[in-house]
C-alpha cells in the first residue's frame, strides 16, 4: 500500500516566498551604495520565478497525494463486493502456506414442488482455501469444496485453483494496472457470485438467476484510477470441468467504475462459446440453479448463449442497496425448429444494519422467458430443468440475521416464489423457509 503524506510535511509556499524576499531585501540595504540596483532587481525576479515553479510543483504534489488518499479511503470505506480477489488472509499459517475455510450448516424446507419438501438438516457449504507465495509477485490460490448446495452428495470438488502473477504493470512503473491468472477460476460475469457464499450473503437464498461458474482458462485484471476491469478466456463446457469438446471458447469480461466511495457501477458481457450438444451437454455457466443446456432434439449439434448485464451498488455506513439487470440470448441449430430465446432478468436487494448486531435484508428478483426455458429456482431439479419449461418466475426473499463477528453469523429467511409454465400451469408450491449458521476461520 502506498504511504500518504500529511500536508504538514510540505513547505508552506507563502511563508517560503516571504522569507526569501525579506532576506534579499535586507541584503540589498546593507550592500555598498554603488551596487547596481538593476542587477539586484534582475536577481530578485529570477528568485521569484524559481519560487513560483516550486509552488507549482508542490501544488501538483498536493493534488496527486490528495487523489491517492481519496482512493485509499474509498477502498477502505466502500461496502461493495471484493473484485474477484481470493479470501482475505486469516486462518492458520503453516510456514509460507495460509490455510483458511468457511461453511454453513442449515435447515431448509420448501413447498411440495420445491427441492426440499420433507425438510432437510444439511451441511450447506464447506470450503477450504490454500494460499501461498511462489516467487516474487507470483502466488498460488486453491479452493477445495467438500460440500456445496448445488451438489446432491458430499463429493469433494476442486473449485478455484490458479497461479496469480500480480503487478505485471511494474514493468512500466505502475501498480495494479495489469495482473494475470491462469488455472481454474470463477467466470467474471456480473457481481452476485462475489457474495454468494454463506458467510458473505446476507440472505440464505440467491437471486433467481444466480449466475456463476468455474472453468479453466486465463484471466487478466487490473485498475486505472476509478476504473477496474476483468477479462477471461475459458473452457465453456459443463461436462466435466476439464475437457473441452469444441474449440470455441467462452469469453467474459466486466468493467467497473467507482465515481464516489459510496457508489459502484459495472457492466458485464459474455458468450458461452459454441457448445457441443452431445458432449459438452451443458455450459459451464450456472443459471437459476441449472445451466444453459440444449433445447433442441437429437439432431441438434450446437448451442450457445450470449449475455449482458449492468450492476449498481450504493452503500452507506450501516447498509446498502444493490440492483442488476440483464439480457441473455439463447440459440441452437436444431433443424426445422425455432429454439431461439430472449431472456430478461433483474434483481433488487437492500440490507440495513439494526442495533445490537442485528440486520434486515430483502431481495426481489424475476426472470422473463418468452417461449419457455429451463428455470429451476426453488423447484424440483428433475422436473424444471429436464421436463417443464417456464415462461416467468419471480421470488421475494425476506431475512433477519445476527452477526456475532465477521467470522460467525446466524440468519433466517422466508421466500415466496411463483411463476408460469409454457402450458399455463402455475408454479406456486415452492415457497422456501430456512435458517443457517455461517462461519469462517
Amino acid at each position: 500500500m502506498r504511504k500518504s503524506w500529511g500536508s504538514s510535511h510540505l513547505v508552506q509556499p507563502g511563508f517560503a516566498a516571504l522569507a526569501v524576499f525579506l532576506s534579499v531585501a535586507t541584503f540589498s540595504l546593507m550592500a555598498d551604495d554603488d551596487t547596481n540596483l538593476e542587477q539586484q532587481v534582475s536577481e530578485l525576479r529570477e528568485q521569484n520565478a524559481l519560487l513560483q515553479q516550486q509552488v507549482q510543483r508542490q501544488s501538483s504534489l498536493l493534488d496527486s497525494l490528495a487523489k491517492k488518499v481519496q482512493g485509499l479511503e474509498a477502498a477502505a470505506d466502500s461496502n461493495t463486493a471484493p473484485q474477484n480477489a481470493p479470501p482475505a488472509q486469516g486462518g492458520f499459517n503453516l510456514g509460507k502456506i495460509n490455510l483458511s475455510g468457511e461453511g454453513g450448516v442449515a435447515f431448509f424446507d420448501t413447498g411440495r414442488d420445491g427441492f426440499s419438501p420433507q425438510s432437510d438438516l444439511r451441511v450447506d457449504e464447506a470450503r477450504l482455501f490454500i494460499d501461498a507465495p511462489i516467487w516474487n509477485e507470483v502466488y498460488f490460490h486453491g479452493e477445495v469444496d467438500p460440500a456445496t448446495r448445488e451438489n446432491f452428495d458430499y463429493n469433494v470438488e476442486v473449485n478455484e485453483l490458479y497461479l496469480d502473477a500480480q503487478d505485471l504493470s511494474q514493468l512500466w512503473g505502475e501498480d495494479n494496472q495489469l495482473n494475470l491468472r491462469a488455472g481454474n477460476m470463477y467466470i467474471p460475469f456480473g457481481e452476485e457470485y462475489l457474495t454468494r457464499n454463506a458467510i458473505d450473503n446476507p440472505l440464505i437464498s440467491h437471486s433467481l438467476t444466480d449466475i456463476w461458474g468455474v472453468a479453466p482458462g486465463v484471466e487478466t485484471y487490473g485498475s486505472f484510477d476509478k476504473f477496474s476491469y476483468f477479462l477471461a478466456v475459458q473452457n465453456g463446457s459443463g461436462a466435466n470441468g476439464i475437457q473441452e469438446f469444441d474449440g470455441d471458447k467462452s469469453v467474459a469480461g466486466r468493467v467497473g467504475f467507482d465515481p464516489y466511495h459510496w457508489l459502484h457501477l459495472s457492466a458485464s458481457g459474455m458468450r458461452t462459446g459454441n457448445l457441443n450438444a452431445q458432449q459438452d451437454i451443458n455450459s459451464a455457466l450456472w443459471f437459476s440453479e441449472g445451466y444453459f443446456r440444449s433445447l433442441g432434439g437429437p439432431a441438434t449439434t450446437r448451442f450457445q448463449a450470449d449475455l449482458f448485464e449492468g450492476d449498481i451498488t450504493a452503500s452507506w455506513s450501516s447498509g446498502h442497496v444493490s440492483a442488476f439487470g440483464g439480457y441473455a440470448y439463447y440459440s441452437d441449430n436444431n433443424p426445422g425448429a425455432d429454439d431461439d430465446r430472449n431472456l430478461f432478468y433483474y434483481s433488487v436487494e437492500g440490507v440495513q444494519n439494526l442495533p445490537k448486531k442485528f440486520y434486515a435484508a430483502a431481495r426481489f428478483s424475476e426472470i422473463l422467458a418468452g417461449g419457455g426455458f429451463p428455470i429451476v429456482g426453488f423447484g424440483d431439479y428433475g422436473e424444471y430443468f429436464y421436463q417443464d419449461l417456464t415462461t416467468q418466475l419471480w421470488r421475494l426473499s425476506l431475512g433477519l440475521g445476527y452477526r456475532f463477528s465477521d467470522a460467525l453469523m446466524v440468519k433466517t429467511e422466508y421466500s415466496l416464489e411463483q411463476g408460469l409454465e409454457t402450458d399455463g400451469e402455475v408454479r406456486n408450491h415452492e415457497d422456501f423457509f430456512g435458517t443457517e449458521a455461517a462461519f469462517k476461520f
